[in-house]
C-alpha cells in the first residue's frame, strides 16, 4: 500500500482537506458523493462522483489524485487486496485501476447502470450489482467476465460475497435478498422477501448475521444459519441508502434519504446515536475507517467527511456546498429556475469548470460541440459539427439530447414548452 500511495502522491498538489471542530472535508469534488471505500490499512480513501471521477486521497494528508474513465457518474468503489480498486457507475461500465498509475481498464457486460461492486476475500473475483437485473461475476484477475446471475425481477442494488467467496448474496428492488453459489453460478435460494425493494446489505460471518436496507427504511438484521429476524432497526426514515461495519464488527452505520445516519452496537443491537447528519439531502455513502473511530460520509455535497464516531456522537452536518436548485423557486426568475433544475448539478458558469460532469458553459455561445479542451468528451462529439448558438441550444432541449446527439453523456431530459427554453437561453446569454 505504501509503494503505490507514493506513487499517486508524486502526481497531486496540494492537501485538498479542510478541518474543523473534529471532523474532515475533503474537497475537490465538482458533484455528490455516491460512494466510498477506506482501505485495509487506512492509509487512504476513495470517493466516486456524480462528475464522473474518483477521487484518490491520503488520509494523513488529503492529498488527493483524481482518477477519471467514466462516461457518467459514479456509484460504487472498492479496495483490491493488490493496490488496486474496482469501480462502477452510470455508464454500464466497471473499471478496473491501478492505483499506482491512476491507468484503468474497462470491464464491459451490463446494459444498464452499475449500483454496487464488491470483491471475494480472497481478491479474485468481483461481483457487481447493476439494474439490468442481474449480477455480474467477473475475474479481477483479468477483468474477464465470467457470469450474469440472472433471477431477480427488479434492478439489482447490492452484493455481499459469504462462505470466503463461495457464496454470494444479492439485494433487489423486487424486494428480496437471494444467495448464489458462485461455483455453479446458480440460485440457492432467496433469503427474503421483504415486500418493498431491498438497497443494502452488510454481512458478519463471525457473528452470523445479514443485516439489510430497504426502500421503505426498513432495516433488520437476520440470522445467517436460519433467517429468524434478531433485530428490527426501522426509523421509519425512507429509504436506506447506505451501511457500513465497523473492521472489528461492533458497529454498524446506517445512512438514508432523510439525511441521518444511526449508529448500531452490533452485541445487542442497541442504537448508540442517530443524528441527522445533513442540512438538505440524503447520506449516499458510509464506510469506517481502519481503525473504526471514523466514519467516511457522502451525500449531495460536492465533499466527503470524515467524522468521529464515540460516546458524544457524530459532529456537524454537512453544509458545505449551496446547492442553487435547492433554493425557494420563488427567489429566481424562470431562466435561472430552469438552469438550476436541468443544468447546474453538471455545468459550471466559471471559466475553470471546476470537476463538474459536464464541460462548462462560459463562453459557450458560439463554440463547437465537443471542443472544450481538457474535458473528456463522448466520441459521438469528437469532430461535431454542432455550434452551440440560440437556435441550436433550442433545438437540443426541444427534442432532448438523446434524440439531438444519441449517444453524448448529457441525460435525457426536454424543456417541452418554448418560453421556458427561450428563458433558458436568454438568462444563459447573459451569465456565461
Amino acid at each position: 500500500m505504501r509503494r503505490w500511495l507514493t506513487l499517486v502522491l508524486g502526481l497531486v498538489g496540494s492537501p485538498a482537506v479542510a478541518e474543523g471542530e473534529g471532523f474532515e472535508a475533503l474537497v475537490g469534488h465538482g458533484g455528490p458523493v455516491m460512494g466510498a471505500a477506506v482501505s485495509a490499512d487506512g492509509q487512504a480513501a476513495l470517493t466516486a462522483s456524480f462528475d464522473n471521477a474518483l477521487g484518490l486521497w491520503e488520509l494523513s494528508t488529503g492529498a488527493v489524485h483524481w482518477l477519471d474513465g467514466h462516461g457518467a457518474a459514479v456509484k460504487a468503489v472498492a479496495f483490491l487486496p493488490d493496490g488496486r480498486a474496482v469501480s462502477g457507475g452510470d455508464d454500464f461500465m466497471l473499471r478496473l485501476w491501478d492505483l499506482g498509475t491512476g491507468d484503468s481498464a474497462e470491464l464491459a457486460g451490463h446494459t444498464a447502470q452499475v449500483k454496487a461492486v464488491a470483491v471475494s476475500p480472497d481478491g479474485a473475483l468481483i461481483a457487481s450489482a447493476s439494474w439490468d437485473r442481474t449480477v455480474g461475476l467477473w475475474d479481477a484477475g483479468t477483468g474477464a467476465l465470467l457470469a450474469r446471475l440472472e433471477g431477480h425481477d427488479g434492478p439489482v442494488n447490492d452484493v455481499v460475497f459469504a462462505d470466503g467467496g463461495r457464496a454470494l448474496y444479492s439485494a433487489s428492488s423486487d424486494g428480496t435478498v437471494r444467495l448464489w453459489d458462485v461455483e455453479t453460478r446458480t440460485e440457492r435460494r432467496t433469503v427474503l422477501r421483504h415486500g418493498f425493494g431491498t438497497s443494502e446489505l452488510l454481512i458478519d460471518e463471525a457473528g452470523g448475521w445479514l443485516a439489510y436496507g430497504a426502500t421503505d427504511g426498513g432495516t433488520r438484521v437476520i440470522d445467517l444459519a436460519t433467517d429468524a429476524v434478531l433485530a428490527d432497526l426501522t426509523l421509519e426514515r425512507r429509504p436506506i441508502l447506505a451501511m457500513a461495519a465497523s473492521p472489528d464488527g461492533g458497529e454498524i452505520a446506517v445512512g438514508d434519504g432523510e439525511g441521518f445516519v444511526m449508529v448500531v452496537r452490533t452485541g445487542d443491537w442497541r442504537i448508540l446515536h442517530d443524528y441527522r447528519a445533513t442540512t438538505k439531502g440524503p447520506v449516499w455513502a458510509l464506510a469506517y475507517t481502519a481503525d473504526g473511530a471514523r466514519l467516511l460520509m457522502g451525500g449531495i455535497e460536492d465533499s466527503a467527511y470524515l467524522w468521529p464516531v464515540g460516546e458524544t456522537g457524530i459532529g456537524p452536518v454537512m453544509t458545505a456546498t449551496d446547492r442553487a436548485f435547492l433554493r425557494d423557486p420563488a427567489e429566481m426568475s424562470n431562466g435561472e429556475r430552469q438552469f438550476q433544475r436541468k443544468c447546474s448539478i453538471c455545468h459550471s458558469l466559471e471559466a475553470d469548470g471546476g470537476r463538474k460532469a459536464g464541460p462548462t458553459l462560459h463562453g459557450v455561445f458560439g463554440r463547437r460541440a465537443g471542443a472544450l479542451e481538457g474535458y473528456l468528451y463522448s466520441q459521438t462529439l469528437d469532430g461535431s459539427d454542432i455550434v452551440w448558438t440560440e437556435a441550436t441550444i433550442d433545438r437540443l432541449f426541444d427534442l432532448g439530447p438523446d434524440h439531438y446527439i444519441p449517444g453524448s453523456k448529457m441525460p435525457m431530459q426536454r424543456i417541452v414548452r418554448p418560453e421556458d427554453r427561450r428563458d433558458l437561453i436568454d438568462w444563459l446569454k447573459k451569465n456565461t
